[in-house]
């Protein structure tokens, strides 16, 4: 049977071969994805720095994770941690997917890695090394260790890309927009392979101060694991987490030429802007609205073909609601049919590596034909009235799926992965 490269239109077809996760959950794709299937809550006290004397004293930590397999000793002081993520995570993803780049094939193949915030944690540290000690006690390090787009640098020198490489930051929609950007080289021919996803490490004192002050956070320090309960009345608030998930995503072409092992086809891919608030989503959920239907008619499938959706779902008294009614002006009917939950119920909110770990989920679900719960739903709001798995594991047939990420500013993201058919 002869297999079509080519979409509608000419475009090429984009497929996923490779992932790598670091995550709340656990350090590698296999561990973050059986944490989540079991509805294990990645989410404790801090353990970074000393939050006693903060309103917020919990959140979604990576653990034990061990530079050392991953970055020579003498390089790890060149780069801050959401950089060691992204060089971790970006071996697994080749390890699995195989693809070894050929200084033929380099100039076509490409980064681009997401972050919300870069090197906050080092750009923390060493304001306080200039305030106290002085500036000549600041690294010379400092700059590239802190500044986003080195993520993608990084990557770039280890894997022999040397096509299109940039950190593209659109706040917690980052690494849905990534991975989208990516499919776009692709499938409009300027690629033939890009590694795409996104990156966070953001718990430090700055940052829960800040979201604290915001109001934004849980404060529901007596019982961490309780905290981020998308859905549910007693929501009050996301929980700050940290990690990232990188791709390899390749043309059809490319990866059947070397016999690959095809995860899923990235099929659908959708933006909009609020144009709004700068933390606030639009009350009527018109810019959730648009990017949904957008990423849709970018796949070609009919609504009633999507059977799961990993929501933004953050666990905000507001933003909930909002795209739970979004979810049902885009689908009509067949929203109360489709399977909807939010893995941050576990993680917490990664930021700009957010949408990066959720699509891994994603995949994974189609891989699996199972999908991850929503934890700590134990009385749903009256203003949601979805199916929001609640807190067990559910099988099924899984052939279309779509991701959401909306971030501050009005920035919205969606894309749709689809089962491989030849």
């Amino acid at each position: 049977m002869s297999i079509s490269f080519t979409r509608k239109g000419g475009q090429q077809r984009v497929v996923v071969t490779g992932m790598g996760v670091v995550s709340p959950l656990g350090n590698s794709l296999t561990d973050t994805w059986n944490n989540a299937l079991n509805g294990v809550s990645g989410i404790a006290n801090i353990t970074k720095f000393d939050a006693s004397k903060f309103d917020v004293r919990f959140a979604g930590e990576v653990k034990n994770f061990n530079p050392d397999t991953y970055v020579d000793k003498k390089e790890q002081k060149k780069m801050d941690t959401f950089i060691q993520y992204a060089i971790a995570c970006s071996k697994m993803a080749f390890d699995q997917s195989g693809l070894v780049v050929s200084d033929e094939m380099a100039p076509r193949a490409g980064a681009i890695i997401g972050s919300g915030m870069g090197g906050l944690p080092i750009i923390e540290e060493q304001h306080t090394k200039v305030m106290e000690r002085g500036p000549s006690r600041v690294s010379p390090f400092f700059i590239p260790a802190a500044i986003t787009n080195l993520a993608a640098g990084w990557v770039t020198m280890n894997h022999n890309l040397k096509g299109p490489s940039y950190s593209l930051a659109s706040a917690c929609a980052s690494g849905v927009h990534s991975l989208g950007e990516a499919y776009n080289y692709i499938r409009f021919g300027m690629a033939d392979a890009m590694v795409a996803g996104g990156t966070e490490s953001t718990v430090c004192p700055l940052a829960i101060a800040g979201f604290g002050n915001m109001r934004a956070l849980s404060t529901r320090n007596d019982d961490p694991t309780k905290a981020s309960r998308p859905w549910d009345k007693d929501r009050d608030g996301f929980v700050l987490g940290e990690g990232c998930a990188i791709f390899v995503v390749e043309s059809l072409e490319s990866a059947m030429k070397r016999n690959a092992n095809i995860l899923c086809e990235i099929t659908g891919y959708g933006a909009s802007s609020d144009a709004y608030h700068i933390t606030s989503p639009d009350p009527n959920g018109a810019g959730f609205v648009l990017a949904m239907n957008n990423a849709l008619n970018d796949a070609g499938i009919a609504k009633d073909k999507v059977n799961y959706i990993n929501a933004h779902g953050t666990s905000t008294p507001m933003g909930d609601p909002i795209e739970s009614n979004a979810v049902k002006t885009v689908l009509g009917e067949h929203a109360k049919k489709v399977w909807v939950s939010s893995t941050k119920s576990m993680t917490g909110h990664l930021l700009g590596a957010a949408g990066a770990l959720e699509s891994a989920l994603c995949i994974q679900s189609i891989v699996s034909q199972t999908v991850a719960p929503t934890i700590n739903l134990e009385n749903v709001s009256p203003d949601c009235d979805l199916d929001y798995v609640p807190n067990t594991a559910r099988k099924g047939q899984i052939n279309h799926v779509m991701n959401n990420s909306f971030g501050f500013g009005g920035t919205n993201s969606c894309l749709v992965f689809s089962k491989f058919e030849k």
